[in-house]
């Protein structure tokens, strides 16, 4: 949608398009973010975590998760938005996982969603560490993410990436999700809107 109206020289038209500020300011998040990543001190191994955290979006983390939940049998698993609960809980019970470790949140839409619903719901636990798993080609954009909305409240993470035959997500969309954790760290609102806003409108 653009406006239009007339300047102090009447001769003049003048058109603006009122999401061309709004795209100045997510450009400005993105550089934001890009400083965020490149200057963050190198990060060691978890030591200890405390949690598995599975990105939902593909059922392999799911059943790569149970598997790893086999190994590490004290720990909770935390499903974030993956497949029906019904059809989840098999795979993992197929596993030899019990119910009461598995923990299951639908909020998320996506995946700056996968990290904002459920931080403070980790943090309250006492979770201050999570082993994350998701998709090797997702993995970047999930990293950016969780540095800033996970390393927001001191909680750390250590990637355990599930093979992917999927080419890596550019570039762009991994900086436009770290700019909307970003909002999210200044607004409360994760900007899911304005992005598909922006989406459908270029």
């Amino acid at each position: 949608m653009f406006l239009s109206f007339q300047s102090r020289d009447e001769s003049k038209l003048v058109v603006v398009n009122p999401m061309s500020k709004l795209r100045r300011l997510i450009m400005l998040s993105i550089v934001a973010t890009s400083l965020c990543v490149g200057f963050k001190p190198i990060r060691n191994s978890v030591d200890n975590p405390e949690a598995l955290l599975v990105l939902g979006g593909h059922e392999e983390r799911e059943r790569f998760a149970a598997k790893l939940a086999q190994e590490y049998t004290q720990l909770p698993s935390w499903i974030s938005s993956g497949s029906p609960e019904a059809y989840a809980q098999r795979i993992f019970a197929k596993a030899g996982i019990e119910r009461d470790r598995l923990h299951f949140d639908y909020r998320a839409s996506d995946t700056v969603t996968n990290f904002t619903t459920l931080v403070d719901e980790l943090k309250a636990q006492g979770i201050d560490s999570v082993y994350l798993i998701t998709s090797e080609n997702h993995m970047t954009r999930a990293k950016i993410i969780g540095d800033i909305v996970f390393g927001s409240k001191g909680i750390d993470f250590q990637p355990i990436a599930v093979p992917s035959n999927n080419p890596p997500e550019p570039i762009e969309k991994c900086l436009r999700d770290g700019a909307r954790a970003i909002f999210w760290l200044v607004t409360g609102h994760t900007g899911a809107i304005l992005v598909h806003d922006i989406a459908i409108e270029v």
